[in-house]
């Protein structure tokens, strides 16, 4: 089973997406912020981390870059989704790291089906 970790401080958009990958048989854990996060993705080991930028505590920035740091953690694949859209925020996420750049408000289908051909 894939593992997939939702962080996001948005309870909708965490139930939502929470909801979509358990219907497609992904194990999914859920962070509230960049510090719980980094707890979890160093427990479980997901196969990939779907990362908001503003969050509280630890933005999602610098919760990828000590991801890109860390040793257990550091070829795991992480894809920003945030309401930052333009492209000098796009271009400054793939620059930092991540695999993947998904702009809010987004499509359920499309994030699922781009995150299924990351992993599979």
């Amino acid at each position: 089973m894939k593992k997939i970790l939702i962080v996001d401080d948005e309870p909708n958009i965490v139930m939502s997406l929470e909801y979509a990958f358990k219907k497609k048989d992904f194990g999914v854990f859920i962070a509230r912020d960049g510090t719980e996060a980094l707890e979890i993705a160093e427990r479980e080991k997901p196969d990939l981390i779907l990362l908001d930028i503003m969050m509280p505590q630890m933005d999602g920035y610098e919760t990828l870059k000590r991801i890109r740091e860390s040793e257990n953690l550091g070829q795991t694949k992480v894809v920003f989704l945030s309401a930052k859209s333009k492209e000098k925020d796009i271009e400054k996420g793939l620059k930092m790291g991540a695999d993947g750049y998904m702009t809010k408000p987004f499509s359920i289908k499309k994030i699922i089906s781009d995150v299924e051909e990351m992993i599979t």
